[in-house]
């Protein structure tokens, strides 16, 4: 008997240098290992140089059985080839960029990827051609990947799932609607939601709301969380003897999403911390991972404020490589998690974070959706608010529980991190899904 055919449309695929990859590249394997034929349709590496960059040391712990076909969309919106540009680009390159914007939407109802639906639908349609696909798997944002799944469905019926991961018909920053049910955007997920198979979501909260805009599908959408990466290439993270008679070193690792004000009240708060405790005045605060993309990569807002605290002990290190995030933390005392949202947001690093075992101090609004996570996790420090006085006693507090955790207790939280390891999170989907399509092609087959 063959194997099921998965069509996996993943725009953030290995060796993109973007926190969705992790995500996706554990899907991709859970699929393969559970015995599917597994095709992944993505960008082109060079696509990824100009926005993000490339993790090469991700490619390595793809599944070997695991097609990859590559489209070179890319946006010219991060061009920096100035003798590309038109007169127009050159000359205005503010009212350029409107209607720059204004022709992403032609296609599809999104700023920057609409512009790619067209190429997106002829690529899948040409992969089912040559070989059918059984399943198509769609991971979104960029959302534009959400319409060669409903191309398919409508020419072919093959069956597909969304996987959301966040929300579309929500502003998860905001708190509330981002289209109503009659715009652009409203219809064409309302045809979504008729025809999928079932759709994926990274927390409660979300797949709730979702369950509540359309209830006659509430009972096919699941809940997959993200998780730590220590499965998928991250060594286990040896336990750090701190030495506080020398400072202690807390670290943010990484995308910089949000506000550079943000970024200032964390820096006000830490030099805050050192006027009222002469630990945290001997400690240092390090900012690792991915600020910007394309031109403004590393050079931007966030790094000179960054910049202008460095006599305070604080920096950016740059990107960390996804093979040597556990050697990073391994030489860190303490976690700043710094998050954006609310209710709707839980974050991957969330899961990253609380595998290390290290004390987590949260810089994000109380009522956030990390707090799910972390609300049972033995060495988390919860802010009381964002202000920089706020902050500087969430400092104290932190480097003080960094001084008197003892060795059980962080085995104790690394204990309680095994329970949200990614792959624990994607394997019932993956085997729910294999029982029932592998089961369905048996019954085709006799």
């Amino acid at each position: 008997m063959s194997k099921p055919h998965l069509l996996y449309l993943a725009w953030g695929f290995p060796p993109a240098a973007k926190s969705c990859t992790y995500r996706m590249l554990a899907t991709a394997n859970s699929f393969s290992r559970a015995g599917w034929d597994v095709t992944v349709l993505t960008l082109s590496e060079d696509a990824w140089v100009r926005e993000h960059g490339l993790d090469d040391s991700l490619l390595q712990l793809v599944d070997p059985e695991i097609v990859i076909e590559r489209l070179p969309l890319y946006r010219d919106d991060l061009e920096t080839d100035i003798r590309t540009y038109s007169r127009l680009r050159a000359q205005r390159p503010k009212e350029w960029l409107k209607w720059h914007r204004r022709q992403d939407q032609k296609q599809f109802p999104e700023m920057v990827f609409g512009r790619w639906k067209e190429e997106l639908v002829e690529a899948t349609r040409d992969i089912h051609a040559r070989k059918p696909v059984d399943l198509l798997l769609t991971s979104a944002s960029p959302y534009t990947f959400f319409a060669p799944a409903l191309d398919l469905w409508e020419q072919s019926k093959v069956p597909f799932i969304l996987d959301y991961r966040d929300a579309w018909a929500i502003d998860i920053i905001n708190d509330k609607p981002a289209f109503t049910p009659t715009s652009r955007k409203g219809r064409i997920e309302r045809r979504l939601m008729d025809a999928a198979h079932e759709a994926w979501f990274v927390n409660t909260p979300i797949r709730d709301a979702y369950a509540e805009l359309y209830p006659e599908r509430g009972k096919d959408f699941h809940v997959v969380r993200n998780g730590s990466d220590v499965a998928i290439g991250t060594d286990r993270i040896p336990l750090r003897q701190p030495g506080p008679e020398e400072g202690l070193t807390f670290g943010y690792l990484g995308t910089v999403t949000f506000t550079p004000n943000r970024t200032r009240d964390i820096c006000e708060g830490w030099k805050l911390a050192g006027e009222r405790s002469e630990l945290i005045a001997r400690s240092q605060l390090h900012f690792r991972g991915h600020i910007g993309a394309g031109a403004a990569r590393g050079v931007n807002a966030h790094s000179r404020i960054i910049n202008s605290f460095g006599r305070y002990g604080v920096s950016f290190g740059g990107p960390v490589a996804k093979g040597d995030t556990a050697a990073v933390y391994a030489s860190w005392d303490a976690l700043m998690l710094c998050l954006v949202g609310g209710r709707y947001v839980t974050s991957g690093k969330v899961y990253d974070y609380i595998s290390t075992g290290l004390p987590v101090m949260s810089v994000h609004e109380t009522d956030h959706a990390a707090t799910e996570i972390l609300a049972e996790y033995p060495l988390w420090v919860q802010n009381e608010g964002l202000e920089p006085e706020q902050l500087a006693d969430a400092f104290i507090e932190t480097a003080k529980l960094v001084d008197s955790a003892s060795v059980e207790d962080r085995e104790k939280a690394r204990r309680y991190a095994e329970r949200y390891e990614r792959y624990a999170q994607i394997q019932p989907a993956v085997d729910r899904l294999t029982s029932q399509f592998i089961r369905d092609s048996e019954g085709a087959a006799q």
